[in-house]
């Protein structure tokens, strides 16, 4: 948990494949600890494609059948089908000239959102507002605290305490 903390949990992604993947994974972990999905992912991105919105949104009912009998991950069927739907919605996205990563920040302008440093919340109004519109093209297991967890995971809100050296980074570099 440390190395995810200090290498990954807040720091801004922009890459748009990054946020889904993300985003699949803690619509995984609803019911259960983080740690859980964070042991298992190296096997959830090779039983999904290494996480590739294209290819995941051909999966078929093979690969659904595939992906129950898999023990090296979350053998939840409404959890993978959700997963492949997302993937889905992403390629449509994309087929439509919309960025998945440009949805995802343009509810902060494309800036993280600095929380107090105190005290970690289970939603906001903001995941309430993203959870709708995810809900609204479609993805599941978008809930307003599956929202939230996500947003802080790919540093749409950045809620590291006061004390954390990840609380303020290094600005980050156009490429």
């Amino acid at each position: 948990m440390r190395d995810y903390h200090d290498a990954e949990w807040g720091v801004p992604q922009r890459d748009p494949r990054m946020p889904w993947e993300m985003l699949m994974l803690e619509g995984f972990q609803a019911g259960l600890a983080w740690i859980t999905i964070l042991r298992k992912r190296e096997a959830f991105r090779a039983a999904f494609a290494d996480f590739d919105p294209v290819k995941v949104a051909a999966f078929d009912q093979r690969d659904i059948e595939r992906l129950m009998a898999n023990p090296g991950i979350v053998r939840a069927r409404a959890k993978i089908e959700a997963t492949i739907r997302g993937a889905q919605i992403y390629r449509d996205m994309q087929a439509r000239g919309e960025d998945f990563s440009a949805l995802c920040w343009s509810f902060t302008g494309g800036v993280p959102i600095l929380g107090n440093g105190e005290s970690l919340v289970a939603s906001t109004p903001l995941s309430e507002q993203v959870s709708k519109e995810l809900k609204r093209r479609g993805f599941k297991f978008v809930g307003p605290t599956i929202t939230h967890a996500w947003m802080q995971a790919v540093g749409i809100v950045n809620d590291h305490s006061l004390r954390c050296f990840r609380r303020h980074p290094e600005p980050e570099r156009k490429p």
